[in-house]
């Protein structure tokens, strides 16, 4: 299955500010995350992720800091900020709007008056 661009842009500020929520993570690990959460059905590219963590940073969502480990490169660590949580609770609103929505629809809505057979897209999901 391919998630669409529409889609994968709609959920990518959640997604990474809530990475960056469980601990300071830098761009591959943050990658193998996302792929890791999606069972490997979100397969981004660093062209996606870095834009959307400089835009975050300009935000005042994300800070970032060079660090090095012994053996390694030095990497770009980024960390989420109290703006960002504040973000990250306004988008989890967000979300869970769309999706209590979405089962509904897809589920059946208790208070809708039509026979569940006329429900569009029922068994869906």
């Amino acid at each position: 299955m391919r998630v669409t661009k529409d889609l994968v842009a709609a959920s990518a500020t959640p997604i990474v500010l809530g990475i960056l929520a469980e601990g300071e993570s830098y761009g591959y690990a943050i990658l193998k995350r996302i792929s890791d959460l999606s069972d490997g059905e979100l397969d981004w590219t660093e062209g996606l992720l870095y834009p959307l963590l400089h835009r975050l940073e300009r935000l005042g969502h994300v800070e970032s800091s060079w660090q090095s480990v012994a053996g390694e490169r030095r990497r770009k660590y980024y960390r989420i900020t109290d703006g960002g949580l504040t973000e990250l609770a306004e988008q989890r609103r967000q979300w869970d709007t769309v999706v209590d929505a979405l089962k509904k629809v897809w589920h059946g809505d208790p208070g809708d008056p039509r026979p569940r057979a006329a429900r569009p897209l029922e068994g869906l999901a």
